[in-house]
Parts: C-alpha cells; structure tokens; sequence
C-alpha cells in the first residue's frame, strides 16, 4: 500500500478505537436505546438524499439494519450502560471474526483451515482470560451483552457477504434508516417516555457532539474512507489494520476516561489480536491491485464483502 493510504487506514482506524470513548460519553447524556437510535438517524439524514438508491436487494438492508443497527449496537450500547468499560468493548467485539467464521460455515459451506481454527480457538482462550478480569473487577452482564453484539456483527458480516453491495458507504448510509424507528420504539417501551423526553431536553453540546461523531465521523467519514481503501486494495491489505481498534480503543480509554488497563487484561489483548489476526488474515493473499481514475468497477462476486470481515463491515462501524 502506498505510504498516504497506510496513514489513512490508520487514521480510520484510530477514529473506530476513539469513538467508545465517545460512545461513553453520549451514554452519560442518552438513555442506550435512545442513543443508538439517534446516532442511526443522523447517519442516514442527509446522506440517504445524496448517495442514490441503494444497489441491493431491500432484504439484505432490512436484515442488516435489523441484526447490525438494533442487535449489535443496540446490546453494546446496554453493555457499555451496565457497566462494560469502553476499552475492553473495543476489544471484545474483535471476536466477531470468530462469530463469523463460525457463521459462515453454516450458512456459506465455508470450511477453515486449520491454522484458522487454531486462531478461533487462541480468540475464544483470550475472550475467557477477559472475562474472568471481568468477573473479579466489574459486572458480568456487561460483558455478556457485549459478547452477544458481536455475535449479531458476525451474523451481520454474513449477511452482508450475501448481499456483496458494490458501494459501501451507500450500503451503510441505507442500512442507517432501517433501525432508527425499531429503536425508538423499544426505547419507549423499556426506557420510558419521560426519560427520552428528559434526555432530549436537557441535551447538551457535549451530547449533539456525541451523536454526530458517531453518527459522521465514525460510520460516513469512516466507512467512505474504508470503501475507498477496499476499492484499491483488496480486503486481505486492508483489513489487517482494523487489529488496531482495540489498541487504540484501550489507549484512549485509559488517556481519557482514566481506565485501568491490567496484567491479565493485557494478556487477553494479545491472545484475541492474535487468534483474530490468525483467523481473519490466514489462506488470504494480500495483493494491492491499481485501479485507474474513472475506471467503472464490476460488482464483487458474491461469496465477497466490500466490508472486511472484522469493522463490521463492519467492517461496520462501532
């Protein structure tokens, strides 16, 4: 990759690890529900008007609105609300690789190689490590919800291979207007009325600046960098770097939010990186291929995400 599109790959991933620092944030101003839903709606208003039609079926953005927008975000969001520290999320959802792996097996007749599922099972000892560093030092249900979101992102990642859209940050943007209405009604229903109201009323500029990071900077402006990066390299180049979410999730978290980061949180960080990379980037042949300005590109075939199979999507954005 070229010098200026390594720094952007960084770059982008550097915004996805700092925005659980954000999302910290806005769960301290918004009910979790609340903040999903209004994070979903500032995503998709305007840009939904600008990007045109979407190049998909409607099932494949209803679905994936559905799992990505109110199973994925919505359970992290309650996690982080119950208790889930915003550095340790960054890094938890990383097993969404092997939820994905998994998943797609099922679903795709994908089979693994075995360096590969020497890799899910490296994630899955990491993911037991941090949840016993869990258990002896914050509540378990956090953990829990957190884990199933990555569960919903694997399932997402599966489905969004199915639908293989030739435009990601279109795909995005459209599947941004799918959960902001099934949010807003379960929000009423488990978080009241009077707390939404009250949320909304007294928001802050802290709290807009909340939504609006999360909502632009972290999915369009990450998500239309990404796609660009994935337009001129293939997916194996690209993907190795979203490893760096939860570096950069568990740095900002303990620079701003003053988590304590411990021995035995370090070494579930290395041995989830690692089985990630191991599963995510095995039997992959990373090739940058060129493609000239202007040049029209074919739709992916459909066994291929235009969205790493991390990042969501997404990867999908956090």
């Amino acid at each position: 990759m070229r010098p200026l599109h390594i720094l952007l790959a960084v770059s982008v991933a550097a915004l996805w690890g700092v925005n659980f620092v954000v999302i910290d944030a806005g769960l301290d101003r918004f009910p979790p529900l609340l903040f999903c839903a209004l994070r979903f709606l500032a995503a998709a208003v305007p840009a939904v008007f600008l990007v045109g039609r979407p190049q998909v079926k409607w099932r494949w953005i209803i679905g994936v609105g559905l799992v990505l927008g109110v199973g994925k975000f919505g359970l992290l969001f309650i996690g982080m609300r119950a208790g889930m520290p915003a550095g340790l999320s960054s890094l938890v959802l990383q097993v969404q690789a092997v939820f994905t792996a998994l998943f797609a097996m099922a679903a795709l007749g994908e089979r693994p190689g075995r360096a590969r599922l020497v890799g899910m099972g490296v994630a899955l000892a990491g993911i037991g490590v941090a949840a016993v560093d869990e258990g002896a030092s914050g509540p378990l249900l956090g953990f829990t919800l957190v884990l199933a979101a990555a569960a919903f992102w694997g399932v997402s990642n599966v489905l969004t291979r199915k639908a293989a859209p030739p435009d990601a940050l279109r795909f995005i943007v459209w599947v941004s207007t799918v959960p902001v209405l099934p949010l807003l009604l379960l929000s009423l229903v488990f978080e009241g009325p009077a707390a939404d109201a009250g949320a909304l009323r007294s928001a802050d500029w802290s709290g807009v600046g909340a939504v609006l990071f999360v909502a632009w900077v972290s999915t369009v402006l990450g998500f239309g960098a990404w796609g660009f990066l994935l337009r001129c390299y293939d997916a194996s180049a690209v993907a190795p770097f979203t490893l760096l979410v939860p570096v950069f999730g568990m740095s900002s978290a303990a620079l701003l939010l003053g988590e304590g980061v411990s021995p035995l949180r370090w070494c579930a960080a290395a041995l989830l990186v690692g089985g990630v990379a191991l599963t995510s980037l095995t039997s992959r042949a990373a090739r940058p291929r060129a493609v000239p300005a202007g040049t029209p590109l074919p739709p992916r075939p459909a066994g291929r995400s235009p969205l790493p199979a991390d990042a969501s999507a997404s990867r999908t954005p956090s």
